[in-house]
């Protein structure tokens, strides 16, 4: 029996392995492509994170692939604050014909989210391709981007293109952690003239797979929700646990924080949002698309807004300014009546509303006179959505169309923060677009076992590339 079983269990395995491997095998490249992967993976593989990672190493390792290609060392600068090591930038010029126009910039960050390597499947700082996805961290976020504008300046200076407007590289640092240090908001502040540009492309969309794999949506973003921060706390005097009162802190909190939790913001459109459910509503589900329709023709439609959250949070976060508590600490003994307890509410705001708005309604709904609300760390950045003009869609509805036929073109706004936020505080129109499809499951981004499809990413290297040149070309 024992012969037999290993017998049938060995025919199975054999018979798995042809299989085993294919999923394996990495894609085939052609030469370009090859090269592309290297530089991806020279860029993934160099850690930067903030508690070891060096930015300043992987800005150097980029700019030698554009010197190699021939860009002047003189329009390749590694910028860091003073005494500052490990966060230099890479910005990065290549030259137009005429001078007058202002430059496209395209942006991304190399700095990314810390890894634990016990918590992953894969070593997070080596490129693992696997079933048609490279697991790193970094992998998608954003250091696909970043390889991909690093790789679209070498193609260009290697093959003579003459743009008509110069092309600007910034490749930057702390986009993950811009309370300690980020280099966009350093740079407009002390160096406005570094990052000046006509428009900006950056990360912030990508496209939409359907189950079976098929390009369905392509995004661009244009505009993203005000991170902010509110610091909620109830305080008393306090004293011995068997002498209660009815003036308990945490109690206080909790009743507040519930009343908090479910609170919906006012719904609100802007032309980005807008214009992302009505392209949604023509592709989803006849269900899910008559609730889009129902929440565009009227806002007050909470009990179809609600039937969009549970689908997908998302939606939730593009139509209303969200608050949620993200922690709490309170108490200072166990048997003793707490004297202090504070909370983190962190709200994503709605472009255009005031942050002394939110922290009213946050005041409001708490009903409690005895818990305080009050802003914290940095103000969130206020900046009106960039236009969406024909000069800007129309380079992306052609290249869209040359490599996905009948895709649709979605416009979206941020319901995250991308050092996009800076930008447009300060004047320079920044668009979320990479052309990078996912499916449902989506990269895994700040998660563990990040990843990309391998086919997504060189797509999205034709795409990015053969948009900047149109760009750069156009008057």
């Amino acid at each position: 029996m024992r012969s037999k079983s290993k017998t049938a269990w060995l025919a199975i395995v054999l018979a798995a392995l042809p299989a085993l491997a294919q999923a394996a095998t990495p894609a085939a490249l052609t030469g370009d492509e090859a090269a592309f992967r290297g530089l991806y993976q020279e860029l993934v593989e160099i850690n930067t994170t903030r508690s070891v990672g060096s930015c300043t190493q992987a800005a150097q390792a980029m700019r030698a692939h554009l010197a190699s290609a021939g860009i002047p060392e003189s329009d390749l600068h590694i910028v860091a604050p003073p005494n500052d090591s490990k966060n230099g930038a890479l910005i990065a010029l290549l030259r137009g014909q005429e001078t007058a126009p202002k430059p496209i910039l395209l942006l991304a960050h190399i700095d990314v989210v810390e890894a634990k390597r016990e918590d992953w499947e894969r070593d997070p700082f080596k490129l693992v391709e696997e079933n048609g996805f490279f697991y790193a961290r970094g992998a998608s976020d954003d250091k696909a981007m970043a390889a991909i504008f690093t790789d679209t300046l070498v193609r260009l200076k290697k093959e003579g293109f003459k743009p008509r407007r110069s092309i600007k590289l910034a490749l930057t640092c702390g986009e993950e952690t811009p309370d300690t240090f980020n280099t966009v908001r350093w740079l407009t502040q002390t160096q406005p003239d570094a990052l000046a540009a006509e428009f900006a492309l950056n990360e912030g969309a990508g496209g939409e797979l359907d189950a079976s794999g098929k390009p369905v949506t392509l995004q661009i973003q244009a505009g993203e929700k005000v991170y902010q921060d509110f610091e909620l706390e109830a305080s008393d005097v306090g004293g011995h646990s068997s002498r209660p009162t009815k003036n308990n802190p945490i109690v206080r909190l909790s009743i507040g924080l519930a009343r908090l939790g479910t609170h919906n913001f006012h719904i609100a459109f802007n032309p980005a949002t807008r214009g992302y459910f009505e392209a949604q509503a023509k592709t989803a589900a006849p269900a899910v698309a008559a609730d889009m329709r129902a929440v565009l023709a009227n806002s007050s439609d909470e009990a179809a807004a609600e039937r969009l959250w549970a689908i997908n949070p998302g939606w939730n976060g593009a139509l209303r300014t969200t608050c949620v508590v993200t922690q709490i600490t309170g108490g200072h003994a166990a048997n003793a009546l707490p004297q202090r307890v504070r909370a983190n509410v962190n709200c994503r705001i709605l472009p255009g509303v005031a942050i002394a708005e939110v922290q009213r309604e946050i005041t409001s709904t708490l009903a409690d006179e005895k818990i305080s609300v009050a802003p914290s760390g940095d103000p969130g950045m206020q900046s009106p959505p960039p236009p969406l003009t024909p000069s800007i869609l129309g380079p992306v509805r052609q290249v869209a169309d040359s490599i996905w036929p009948g895709v649709a073109l979605v416009p979206t706004m941020s319901t995250g923060a991308t050092d996009g936020r800076f930008l447009n505080a300060s004047g320079v129109p920044t668009y979320g677009l990479s052309g990078i499809f996912a499916d449902a499951e989506g990269s895994h981004a700040h998660g563990l076992n990040e990843r990309i499809r391998v086919q997504s990413l060189l797509n999205g290297r034709r795409f990015l590339y053969e948009v900047v040149k149109i760009y750069a070309t156009q008057q």
